[in-house]
């Protein structure tokens, strides 16, 4: 089937239409730097990098832009959140913004998230900020007052339509900051004029100042990806006010709709309450991969539909962790055989015949796969496809009629799904690929391999204790008669 994406401004599944065949131009809204990121922020970023993978994989040549908010983000009592930040650490804003972005950067890094093709900043694109302010004066849907500029949402009729909101229904002042000097309390700063001791500020038409969150967005997407672009995703809780002013600005300006698919993730729930960093109830990336692999923390975000809220636990951790070691033990058994063809064992009901059939089943489980992925990027069934196909591949391999041609097109399922798409295997996705896991499958190679010189020169005690150490880290050897394998202990 073809992709189909749930669009949240239809509130409908559509099938997906490029605007220009081919490519796929994807914007999605990046963090506020000014603390460590959580695994709710894990959750919308893993999200989005296997969007993106799919889309490459299919085809798509993707332009993917995720901006860096480092001013203007202002809390509910109206302060900045870089500027707070930067007191409380006791530091100047800008170094509080490089370290933060730099951490992460290096918490995406760890978790297998592709880098964007374009990370902007958004006090390097104060010029088109105020380039872009400037014709939503000239075209009446803006007002200054007192060096602030405002959007007058009553100038912009489709106001609420991505969030289901009417103007007379919004309660004034929620999540919003509401100034006397505004014509309507849900008009929103485009540009606030700044206090004389503000650090961070730079002149304007109306004078020294600094953009509102919004502006940032429109500001930087379509100066990347056009006035019309593909794709706009983001966190389900920016939703309001954040992506309905990014609609109500962009298309007021530009006379054309802002994004033609909106995707919005759920929420990474604690006790059934958003993770955040304003309750004080979130886990820091960071601490998160001190106790479980990155691989398994994306086991579980890929687990849950992508728009669906996740409920996170320890205990839960824990099963994605077994979950993602079963799919990684039935991959690494394939391998290994492959590598080491000698010990692939085959009965009397290895036949031609046999063969073509356990490869139709496979073709059938890549089907499976690739269907769920054009069925709105439906990852839970996805890895569900991969999992059933492990079950076989480790019931083919015991029955002995895994033939290596069956085991081949196993190995390239793993690698393209596993690897390439959903970042399980990352050490699959290329041949002599690096990876800690890569690195630690040699490791362990080699110390089998330590353990059968010990064997052969009579050691036994020194075979028994590798055996043992391996044991203690939680990974099982098994003798067969064709050789020593391994596994993860479950």
């Amino acid at each position: 089937m073809s992709l189909v994406i749930y669009n949240y401004l239809k509130r409908e599944k559509e099938p997906f239409v490029p605007v220009v065949e081919g490519r796929v131009h994807m914007y999605v809204c990046g963090p506020t730097v000014y603390d460590h990121a959580h695994l709710g922020h894990a959750k919308t970023y893993v999200a989005f990098d296997v969007v993106v993978r799919w889309l490459r994989y299919s085809g798509y040549k993707v332009r993917y832009v995720q901006n860096i908010t480092d001013v203007g983000h202002l809390l509910d009592d109206g302060e900045d959140r870089i500027l707070k930040g930067a007191r409380r650490e006791r530091v100047e804003p800008m170094e509080l913004v490089e370290r933060y972005m730099r951490s992460y950067f290096e918490d995406m890094d760890a978790l297998g998230v592709q880098r964007p093709d374009i990370s902007p900043r958004a006090s390097g694109h104060i010029p088109e900020q105020i380039e872009m302010i400037k014709l939503l004066i000239e075209k009446g849907y803006a007002y200054e007052v007192n060096g602030s500029v405002y959007f007058s949402v009553e100038k912009f009729p489709e106001y609420g339509k991505l969030s289901g909101r009417r103007i007379e229904e919004m309660e004034a002042g929620k999540r919003v900051a509401v100034r006397e000097e505004k014509r309507h309390p849900m008009d929103f700063a485009l540009w606030i004029k700044a206090p004389e001791n503000h650090i961070l500020k730079w002149p304007s038409p109306w004078g020294w100042g600094y953009p509102g969150w919004h502006i940032e967005c429109s500001a930087m997407s379509t100066k990347y990806l056009g006035h019309t672009f593909d794709i706009h995703g983001g966190g389900v809780d920016n939703i309001f006010p954040h992506n309905e002013c990014e609609i109500a600005q962009s298309e007021a300006a530009y006379g054309v709709p802002f994004a033609n698919y909106w995707m919005l993730t759920g929420s990474l729930l604690v006790n059934g309450v958003k993770m955040s960093k304003s309750l004080g109830n979130f886990v820091t990336i960071k601490d998160a991969l001190k106790k479980h692999r990155a691989e398994a923390l994306r086991f579980f975000i890929l687990s849950n539909k992508y728009n669906s809220p996740a409920d996170y636990s320890e205990a839960v951790l824990e099963a994605a962790t077994k979950g993602w070691e079963r799919l990684y033990n039935g991959a690494q058994r394939v391998r290994r055989l492959l590598d080491h063809p000698e010990q692939i064992i085959t009965s009397r009901d290895s036949t031609p015949e046999m063969t073509a059939n356990l490869i139709e089943a496979l073709d059938q489980y890549r089907m499976k796969f690739v269907s769920a992925m054009n069925d709105d990027f439906n990852t839970p069934l996805a890895i569900g496809s991969l999992q059933d196909m492990t079950t076989d591949v480790n019931r083919w391999i015991d029955k002995g009629i895994a033939t290596r041609e069956v085991l081949e097109q196993a190995a390239d399922i793993y690698r393209a799904f596993g690897g390439d798409v959903l970042g399980l295997l990352r050490w699959e996705a290329t041949e002599g690929s690096g990876g800690n896991a890569q690195r630690e499958a040699a490791l362990i190679e080699l110390l089998i391999e330590l353990r059968a010189e010990a064997r052969k020169a009579k050691d036994y005690a020194r075979a028994d204790a590798i055996r043992q150490r391996l044991a203690n880290l939680g990974i099982i050897l098994e003798d067969t008669p064709s050789g020593t394998t391994w596994r993860l202990a479950s």
